[in-house]
């Protein structure tokens, strides 16, 4: 069974699994705990009633810790398994894995607001987060793109295919700043048919004035204004 204390010392596991070192995950215990005992307090029920039974009593959860709580938000989070999958890692059934994942997503949310890491989500805003998060002037404007079920809609089915990948797909794009690799920036999931250039467009996004803005050829011709432009060049390849 999938525990913190079995991982925490298989470091490549642990990363691989949760996307964060130990120490990261360190760091954004405090915030998380805090979070959960301000939504479920120790002396409440889950709905919220006055306890009848003394807390620890009881049937004992798979998930008795705090760390435990983290760790399997964290796993699905990072690795998207069906819920089935992520009971059976856990040790728990289909529908406890569905009852726990709806009740710590929305913790670990408010713990990363709090921590100041979630990545802006109104163009207009980027200026003001880049400033609070003391970012460096160097930018990188990319786009992503993550696999979904193929729609049965066939207008959803055409809108969501994406002729590069032969496959249906949904899309962001997400501004990363250099230096800390920190995600400053993630846009409304649009479906993968839009291009890259069109998405950055329709999120009107805002730059500091002088911002050394990174792209690639997805983007070519998308020039916001107050920024330095830098794009990959092509390779002359000589053929003998």
């Amino acid at each position: 069974m999938l525990t913190y204390e079995h991982l925490r010392t298989r470091s490549t596991g642990f990363l691989a699994l949760t996307g964060l070192t130990d120490r990261e995950f360190q760091a954004l215990l405090p915030a998380f705990r805090e979070a959960y005992t301000e939504r479920y307090p120790p002396g409440r029920t889950l709905a919220g009633g006055k306890r009848k039974r003394a807390v620890g009593g009881g049937r004992k959860s798979n998930l008795a810790t705090i760390e435990d709580k983290l760790l399997f938000a964290l796993v699905y989070q990072k690795s998207y398994p069906l819920q089935a999958v992520q009971g059976q890692l856990c040790g728990l059934s289909q529908s406890s894995a569905n009852e726990w994942i709806h009740r710590l997503l929305p913790i670990l949310l408010v713990a990363l607001d709090r921590l100041g890491v979630l990545p802006e989500r109104d163009g207009d805003q980027v200026p003001a987060h880049l400033k609070q998060q003391k970012a460096s002037q160097t930018l990188i404007l990319d786009g992503t793109e993550r696999r979904r079920q193929r729609p049965k809609n066939q207008e959803k089915q055409a809108n969501h295919y994406t002729g590069r990948k032969k496959t249906h797909t949904d899309k962001n794009v997400v501004l990363v700043e250099r230096s800390s690799r920190q995600v400053a920036f993630l846009s409304t999931t649009y479906p993968g048919s839009v291009h890259d250039k069109t998405l950055a467009e329709q999120e009107t996004i805002r730059y500091p004035r002088g911002t050394r803005l990174e792209k690639d050829l997805g983007f070519a011709g998308y020039q916001p204004r107050g920024c330095e432009l830098r794009e990959p060049k092509k390779s002359r390849v000589s053929v003998n």
